[in-house]
């Protein structure tokens, strides 16, 4: 097993059969000490969180794996905190997509403006490049095509499995009451047809969830979803 990768949430090694293992951490991103799943820091650590999100990442993998969504996602041992998945290809350096159904976080410090906070809409999926540097900018369609990080193609397609990914969570969170505010999602291009699949994970660490207009906090939310 090869050290790959060591991430702020999560340490990725490389089997020998190819695949690749995902070690989820208890950090999660923020800034002084406040969650946010927009953060470009480990904000804080919080214990349990590496397990509960796994249990939840391996819950809506395998559930979309069930409605016919590609995912890298193999098996996981929920008592190691381990992951295997397949392989698969970045875009570029790395893209963060966010599928949003109300205005809070960074879409709201943006165009607040123009926005209020809580606004409703409607399934917005933005992409942004994993570049901590520069804050992850916004990018858009026209500019990914030219710097050849991704085609037109792609993007659609790209844009077409958020917003089913999202709306299959956002469906399934509703059955226990809870509301689904935006959440963050990564794919790569996997197999010998390069199909673009979902990749990461899908915990409580990047999402925001309310329920009865309050804030969920990644491990309530694991609990919430988990306990039924």
């Amino acid at each position: 097993m090869k050290l790959v990768y060591e991430g702020k949430t999560k340490t990725v090694c490389e089997l020998e059969d190819g695949n690749y293992l995902l070690k989820f951490k208890d950090d999660v991103t923020g800034e002084d000490g406040v969650f946010d799943p927009g953060a470009n820091t480990v904000g804080l650590t919080i214990e349990g969180a590496g397990k509960t999100g796994l249990r939840l990442t391996k819950y809506f993998f395998e559930l979309l794996e069930q409605k016919g969504i590609p995912t890298h996602f193999v098996n996981a041992s929920i008592e190691d905190t381990t992951m295997t998945v397949k392989p698969a290809q970045m875009f570029g350096n790395g893209l963060e997509v966010i599928c949003r159904y109300r205005a809070v976080g960074s879409f709201l410090r943006r165009y607040g403006m123009y926005a209020e906070e809580g606004q409703e809409l409607d399934g917005f999926v933005e992409v942004t490049l994993k570049d901590d540097v520069r804050q992850d900018p916004p990018i858009s369609e026209d500019a990914l095509a030219m710097l050849g990080i991704l085609s037109h193609e792609e993007y659609q397609r790209l844009k077409e499995l958020t917003r089913e990914i999202g709306s299959i969570i956002k469906a399934d969170l509703e059955k226990k009451g809870i509301d689904l505010y935006d959440i963050k999602l990564e794919f790569g291009r996997a197999g010998d047809n390069k199909e673009i699949t979902l990749i990461d994970e899908i915990s409580g660490g990047n999402m925001r969830a309310y329920k009865n207009g309050d804030y969920i906090e990644p491990l309530k939310l694991g609990e919430l979803i988990l306990s039924e």
